[in-house]
């Protein structure tokens, strides 16, 4: 017999109203088990407080037309579900005990004194977040489709746990709409390193970057239910939202928690409504809504796939899904770009740019590739040996990237080249510089040629 096998033959133990198999199976249990044990000692000292209250006697017409109601309610609940006439039969002589009655009356005189509401029957006690948050810390495995408002294609997510519940590794696909400069793209992330399949440039890149990580995880915990529940219920406590639960009759739909965002809260406004499994408690989706002009307008929804089925490992590698005309730049493996040594930011960016164009002057196009991001030598000539660079006229004044997250500078600058025979200048005012992923004080050239 195991933990929960014994503790639905506790009250009837405590009764004497077991048959010797089962009295016998409940004693050996509660021999090796300290919280059967802690259980059936609960049991005993409610059943001695409640012989010695009169109070609790006194009740006996309300007890009465409860105790019919709750056994009407438990008969049809235990044929839908097909249990034994001789269950029903057990939990008729367990409610028919002097002391389990005296216990059912005083239990809904204290929940009728504290104003706690049941919204379910009297059998179904009322769905608490606690419950959710204690169901999401055993998921290990999830997929999460993302919506935004005006758009049909999803961002999806294939999230592995550790044995903690902290992100072991993921799997992200971005569509064009959400990552309009790189266009859509793939990203999986495992063992702090980050492998990035961009679709639309034909490039495939490899980083170990503990800054790229950090962005990974914020994809992955902006769409991990555990976190989104943990995070409702720190803010309830604090009082930042206000939280309403319905949870419906019909077992098969739904319970819906609406947390509402305060005025003084960080998300004045906000609304998410959680759909939470009467089963499992598991959230099965997330909506939500912004107050606009006196009414509450839909911004996106989150739903929630596959809990706890195992993800193929191989969905956690790109290497057998690319194609192979794909350029592949790895700096897991290779160290690119330039050392910034004693040069300060502007500085290292400026020489960064004159290398890159010294090395083409002299067609090193494996030089020139290793100082932009370590793109392969045979891919910079194949993309520039129909242009002769001649000379570097000039080079700055550097400025700030137009993008804060590239965190990275521009270093507008003019060449000199020969192209079909025709000399001229080339002006490259988007000549993006930044720092390696995952090489610190290393600079690369990122874009803008």
């Amino acid at each position: 017999m195991n933990c929960a096998e014994c503790k639905e033959n506790l009250v009837a133990y405590a009764e004497g109203l077991l048959p010797e198999s089962k009295t016998q199976a409940v004693e050996s249990h509660l021999q090796g088990c300290p919280a059967c044990r802690a259980e059936l000692k609960h049991i005993s000292a409610l059943r001695d407080r409640l012989t010695a209250n009169g109070k609790a006697s006194a009740r006996i017409d309300l007890e009465n037309a409860v105790l019919d109601r709750i056994l009407r309610e438990q008969s049809l609940r235990l044929n839908k579900t097909k249990k034994t006439d001789r269950q029903l039969q057990l939990w008729r002589k367990i409610m028919k005990s002097k002391i389990t009655k005296l216990a059912a009356a005083a239990v809904i005189i204290a929940v009728s004194a504290m104003s706690i509401t049941y919204l379910g029957t009297f059998t179904s006690p009322a769905y608490a977040i606690e419950q959710t948050i204690k169901a999401n810390h055993s998921v290990r495995y999830i997929y999460v489709k993302a919506f935004t408002a005006g758009e049909d294609e999803p961002k999806e997510f294939w999230v592995q746990c550790d044995e903690l519940g902290a992100v072991k590794c993921a799997r992200l696909h971005i569509p064009e709409w959400a990552s309009q400069g790189d266009g859509a793209k793939v990203v999986v992330w495992k063992d702090n390193k980050a492998e990035v399949w961009l679709k639309r440039k034909n490039l495939f890149l490899k980083v170990r970057d503990k800054t790229a990580a950090d962005r990974m995880l914020e994809f992955v915990d902006e769409c991990d239910p555990k976190l989104a529940v943990e995070r409702l219920y720190a803010q309830q406590e604090q009082g930042a939202v206000k939280i309403d639960i319905e949870q419906p009759d019909l077992k098969t739909e739904p319970i819906a928690v609406t947390a509402t965002y305060l005025a003084d809260s960080p998300k004045p406004g906000r609304r998410s409504v959680l759909f939470v499994d009467q089963a499992t408690k598991l959230v099965t989706a997330i909506k939500f809504y912004q107050l606009q002009e006196g009414e509450y307008r839909y911004l996106g929804s989150q739903e929630y796939y596959d809990y706890n089925q195992a993800i193929d490992p191989e969905m956690f590698s790109l290497e057998d899904e690319i194609p192979a005309d794909v350029t592949r730049i790895d700096q897991v493996a290779l160290e690119v770009g330039l050392p910034q040594g004693s040069l300060g930011d502007e500085e290292i960016a400026v020489e960064v740019v004159r290398q890159f164009f010294a090395a083409l002057i002299v067609e090193n196009y494996t030089e020139a590739g290793r100082l932009m991001e370590g793109m392969p030598g045979d891919k910079m000539e194949e993309e520039l040996r129909h242009i002769k660079f001649l000379r570097v006229v000039s080079i700055g004044p550097v400025a700030p990237h137009p993008i804060p997250e590239t965190r990275g500078v521009l270093v507008p600058c003019t060449v000199e080249i020969e192209k079909n025979g025709q000399v001229s200048y080339w002006k490259l005012e988007q000549l993006g510089v930044r720092q390696v992923h995952g090489q610190p004080g290393r600079w690369t050239i990122f874009g803008g040629i």
